[in-house]
């Protein structure tokens, strides 16, 4: 990145967006979130489903969700009794594969 863009960034950054950032890596530093975003990139699930790929009870699966979907990483749809759930931004993934890719780097 040159230097007049990070400049910007960091001029342009508000208390708000501040927050939001700080709250997004807070939800991508625990690992069963990361699990559940990682499936949810794959497709569409629904709680029971993420339950039953990641072998995680469904009232933690619920709880994490829900904050999952309270920073909008993660959005649902009802048919039915069920809801479904899904990734809520593209960008997201992005982060998390180049943390990955870092983390596996030598």
């Amino acid at each position: 990145m040159r230097e007049n863009d990070q400049k910007k960034i960091n001029q342009d950054i508000d208390e708000e967006t501040l927050l939001l950032v700080s709250q997004t890596f807070k939800a991508l530093s625990d690992p069963t979130r990361i699990r559940i975003l990682l499936l949810l990139f794959q497709g569409e699930h629904s709680v029971n489903q993420i339950a039953e790929s990641l072998e995680l009870l469904q009232s933690t699966v619920s709880h994490q969700l829900r904050f999952l979907k309270n920073l909008r990483l993660v959005k649902s749809r009802r048919e039915g009794t069920h809801l479904f759930y899904s990734h809520d931004d593209d960008h997201v993934i992005g982060v998390l594969k180049q943390t990955i890719e870092h983390a596996r780097h030598n």
